[in-house]
């Protein structure tokens, strides 16, 4: 507790000044590495110092509490508003299953639902596979609920936890996205490219479209494509920016 005091404290410090910000990172085509499928919202805070501080530095103290789910409504509001804001996008937040039963984090979903019914089609839910299994009954419930309207959901961090395959059959998730620890270095690791390759058997069974995490090399995006990944995230395509092509002002042209 010791330990953890000061991140809690700098988490309620930035959640009391509101110094909670996206940063978004492009998910691409695999057949088409220049064109963006979407991207992935990830929650960010900023110290005293301005320092911007990523969710590893914090989210692991914070997700347990109270805070957590303050976090989830924030990075819910910065997301349904850039949709909002920005017809053509298409974006993927994170959420927990902490957040189903929390009011505020359901109230925000519907408001911006109800003020603009075009969100829900360009929405992806993120739910990571270890807080799926710990309620899966009350994560099918949830997404049955959303999906009808219109809202896609992805499995996220894929093979790095226990999820027990017989669920498969009852999440109906959208997107499977493959942990990173099974893609970094895969060109080299013929273990890893069958396991990828088994994921990728049982994604197309269920109908969910797969998505490979941590893509840092052209070679490893090469043999992700060739296993049949539908799209690749990772530095190689582009780091989580606070400052994405769509918020950049216009270039100002000199005048002739």
């Amino acid at each position: 507790m010791q330990r953890d005091a000061p991140i809690l404290d700098m988490v309620a410090e930035a959640i009391r000044h509101k110094q909670t910000l996206l940063a978004f990172q492009p998910v691409v085509l695999s057949q088409d590495q220049s064109r963006v499928g979407f991207y992935e919202g990830l929650i960010r805070i900023t110290d005293e110092t301005g320092r911007v501080i990523p969710a590893r530095d914090f989210m692991h103290v914070v997700e347990s509490t109270e805070l957590g789910r303050e976090i989830d409504v924030l990075a819910l509001q910065m997301g349904l508003r850039a949709l909002h804001e920005t017809p053509h996008l298409r974006l993927s937040i994170n959420m927990s299953a902490r957040s189903i039963g929390f009011a505020s984090w359901t109230r925000t979903l519907q408001r911006w639902l109800d003020r603009d019914p075009t969100i829900a089609e360009r929405l992806i839910l993120e739910i990571t596979e270890g807080s799926a299994m710990t309620v899966p009954e009350l994560v099918i419930d949830f997404m049955d609920r959303w999906q009808v309207r219109g809202i896609c959901f992805a499995l996220d961090d894929f093979g790095s936890g226990q999820t027990a395959l017989r669920y498969f059959k009852d999440f109906f998730f959208d997107i499977l996205k493959i942990d990173g620890q099974f893609v970094s270095g895969i060109a080299k690791d013929p273990d890893n490219q069958a396991l990828v390759r088994s994921m990728v058997s049982i994604a197309q069974h269920f109908d969910m479209m797969t998505v490979a995490e941590f893509v840092e090399t052209q070679a490893d995006a090469t043999i992700l494509t060739t296993l049949g990944v539908d799209c690749l995230q990772g530095y190689l395509h582009g780091a989580p920016t606070t400052r994405p092509g769509w918020k950049m002002p216009p270039p100002v042209r000199a005048a002739g």
